[in-house]
């Protein structure tokens, strides 16, 4: 017997999850996603023989993957294949000067040794104490809906607070570690999916770097889609109906309870409603002023993440040197070198990220083709025009050819640009963010937007722009929290 109707505005991780979770105890479900495809930012498309990932390329926490498939019977591995990469990454530092990172933790030890006596045992250190931020942050806080102050109030969580260093300063806490710059790079790297300066994001955010070279980057062949495919396969199973194409202009309410949502194709009525869109668009575009949590003062105080400069390249030739990753820090950027991606203009000398998933996997390329992924993190809100991206992009294949000896521009077959504008036209992102809000102190946990609406007591709100913050597995684990919360108030 159903429980209720639910409608879930938005296809992404977030939003496939809460709506699996509900229609796994008994909720009618029904998913409306506003784009002609599924998966929100994770969306793949085809051309010329080429398939690209239209987001995310990372694959780590591989535990809260299979832990959200495991809650129902399953694993990934009945829906996709995992392929564990080895290097993980390289880092480009200049000309012919690159450092794969291995997979073994025994070469990474030895990597870091090469490059600082005695770093090998001070990784070994600071990776014990990732660990224990990443059983704890992960165990405990990540799944917390972060409602209220109380849900922290008992004496083992403020021990637990302490040691997982939240009021201190990522940047501070691995320079007592390192003092090599490229190491310190190296450490600092995995916050930039958070969204914020190592010197704002707390110290506790260290688990990303036991999730990096303990746990592993990974890749599920045939890409990231894949993980959607999966979420809609399941989805389909627990009788989730999936409606694209279908935009949600209103959420429209009764007294303290909203009754339905208006579309381009109509009405739907609802018992509860779950936002896995955009909360900013939500709140502001969505409803009315009598039933928004925030005003626009609010929303331009936020710390936004960075948008990103995307370019989705299919090449017909090999290209020799590259990884799977690539991450250029090739510049003399300096000790701020993330202000380019926070500061409101658009970057001199930007940092950026080259992906080659047709280095591992040759069904998303013709045969002896390369299918290239590039990423400029860039300052949300800025001026998006196709001048820019030209030359952005033409600045990305100079340093690609001066420091890897790499020219390919003639052998292009594909292209693709893809940024702020199309962040706002695609999924009516803030600022056309890419990421949400960043991860820093003033922005964590209580201090994000709530995920509950203070006004209508059955619309909630998922993803990266609440709890617990941006990134694929936390998207899924915000769904998954949501969820629960809705299960506790309405079941």
């Amino acid at each position: 017997m159903s429980k209720g109707k639910v409608v879930v505005i938005g296809s992404g991780f977030a939003g496939f999850s809460a709506a699996i979770c509900l229609a796994d105890k008994g909720f009618k479900v029904k998913i409306l996603e506003k784009n002609t495809s599924i998966g929100g930012r994770a969306r793949q498309f085809t051309e010329s023989g080429f398939t690209f990932d239209m987001g995310p390329s990372w694959y780590w926490m591989p535990d809260v993957f299979e832990s959200f498939f495991n809650h129902f019977g399953k694993t990934t591995a009945d829906y996709y294949e995992l392929i564990r990469l080895d290097p993980s990454y390289q880092v480009i530092h200049g000309k012919n000067d690159f450092m794969p990172i291995p997979a073994n933790m025994q070469e990474i030890e030895k990597l870091f040794d090469s490059i600082e006596p005695g770093a090998g045992n001070q990784l070994r250190e600071f990776l014990k104490i990732a660990e224990y931020k990443y059983e704890v942050g992960i165990n405990k806080f990540v799944y917390k809906p972060s409602r209220s102050v109380l849900e922290f109030a008992n004496s083992k969580l403020a021990i637990d607070a302490v040691r997982l260093q939240i009021f201190q300063s990522m940047a501070k806490h691995v320079r007592k570690f390192f003092k090599n710059e490229r190491l310190i790079q190296l450490m600092e790297f995995p916050v930039l999916f958070l969204g914020a300066l190592p010197e704002n994001t707390p110290a506790m955010y260290s688990l990303m770097n036991y999730a990096d070279m303990a746990l592993g980057t990974w890749y599920p062949k045939g890409g990231m889609y894949k993980i959607i495919e999966a979420l809609e396969s399941l989805a389909k199973e627990k009788g989730v109906e999936i409606l694209t194409n279908h935009e949600v202009t209103s959420i429209n309410y009764i007294g303290k309870k909203a009754t339905s949502v208006s579309t381009n194709h109509g009405d739907f009525t609802a018992d509860v409603v779950v936002a896995g869109a955009d909360y900013h668009h939500v709140d502001s575009m969505l409803l009315d002023s009598e039933t928004r949590n925030y005003d626009e003062a609010y929303w331009d105080k936020r710390v936004m993440a960075p948008s990103s400069l995307l370019y989705y390249i299919g090449v017909n030739k090999k290209l020799d040197g590259l990884l799977h990753h690539n991450l250029f820090f090739d510049t003399d950027f300096g000790p701020h070198a993330h202000d380019i991606y926070t500061v409101a203009k658009w970057p001199e000398k930007p940092l950026f990220y080259i992906s080659a998933p047709s280095k591992t996997d040759d069904t998303v390329a013709p045969e002896g083709c390369e299918n290239i992924f590039m990423l400029i993190p860039v300052a949300p809100g800025l001026d998006d025009t196709e001048e820019i991206r030209e030359h952005y992009f033409d600045l990305i294949l100079e340093r690609m050819k001066d420091r890897m000896g790499l020219d390919f521009k003639e052998n292009i077959v594909y292209k693709r640009s893809f940024a702020h504008k199309d962040f706002v036209s695609d999924y009516n992102a803030f600022k056309g963010n890419a990421y949400g809000l960043a991860n820093t102190l003033t922005q964590t946990a209580i201090l994000k937007p709530q995920l509950a609406n203070k006004k209508l007591n059955n619309l909630f709100y998922t993803g990266q722009l609440t709890v617990p913050g941006p990134g694929v597995p936390p998207s899924l684990i915000s769904g998954q929290v949501v969820a629960k919360e809705i299960i506790k108030d309405f079941a």
